[in-house]
């Protein structure tokens, strides 16, 4: 039987949310609204749940959330507000929308609709901070939080590329920085691929080394959402094996 999933991708800046079929194809229209500020979780909460009744009917949930989540609990949402730190969002949402609901990393969900599964695939995504996820033959290594590591003297990569770094120095500066960057990941990972992602994704300049050409990709946005349904795949599998 083919289920409804509600995909929501929540941002720093916006909030994307969509009910997909199972093989992906949208089930309802693309809902984006700016995200409230201060992003506290009653209104995050609050926001959440006017979205969820009215895109339509759905069976299940996904999230994709800026922050370590850890059994539906989130960990420091530094580009959201303090009060995430230890917020049970799974379990809220549950109690109040009454559907099986699913939350991960927002990075690790925008990895899972890019990947291929073939050899070591990085994602990065570029929007009000600096997102990574990392795969291995299609397996997600979870919670690297690859955009709060020292980068250059004493800034993190978030720091050189998130949205504050890039309204600072302009496109073209910040761009000269994503390509040192891409080069330094390299060395760190020695990606077969890299998939960049994200809002500000649209703004890359890619004037890559030989060497890298054919190792990166821009991807569409729209996987922060597509990438919602493989949070429930493998219970399927479970479900489905004799």
């Amino acid at each position: 039987m083919s289920l409804l999933t509600l995909a929501i991708d929540v941002g720093g800046s916006s909030i994307k949310a969509i009910i997909l079929q199972d093989d992906g194809t949208n089930a309802s229209a693309r809902s984006l609204i700016r995200t409230p500020h201060p992003a506290t979780p009653d209104a995050i909460v609050a926001t959440l749940i006017d979205l969820s009744t009215k895109l339509g009917e759905y069976d299940r949930i996904s999230i994709g959330f800026p922050s370590v989540v850890e059994n539906g609990v989130t960990r420091d949402a530094i580009n959201l507000h303090p009060d995430w730190d230890g917020f049970p969002l799974a379990e809220v949402l549950q109690n109040k929308l009454d559907k099986p609901i699913r939350i991960a990393n927002d990075a690790d969900v925008q990895g899972c609709g890019s990947v291929v599964g073939q050899g070591v695939e990085l994602v990065i995504t570029l929007g009000t901070g600096f997102g990574s996820s990392l795969f291995l033959n299609g397996k997600l290594l979870p919670n690297l939080e690859l955009g709060q590591h020292i980068w250059r003297d004493s800034h993190t990569y978030e720091d050189c590329l998130g949205q504050v770094a890039l309204d600072q120095v302009g496109e073209a500066i910040w761009n000269t920085r994503l390509l040192e960057v891409i080069a330094t990941l390299y060395k760190l990972f020695n990606y077969d691929k890299l998939y960049i992602g994200g809002g500000n994704a649209r703004l890359v300049n890619l004037a890559l080394s030989p060497k890298l050409s054919d190792k990166v990709a821009i991807v569409s946005n729209d996987f922060g959402l597509i990438g919602g349904l493989a949070l429930w795949k493998s219970s399927e599998k479970k479900k489905s094996a004799p």
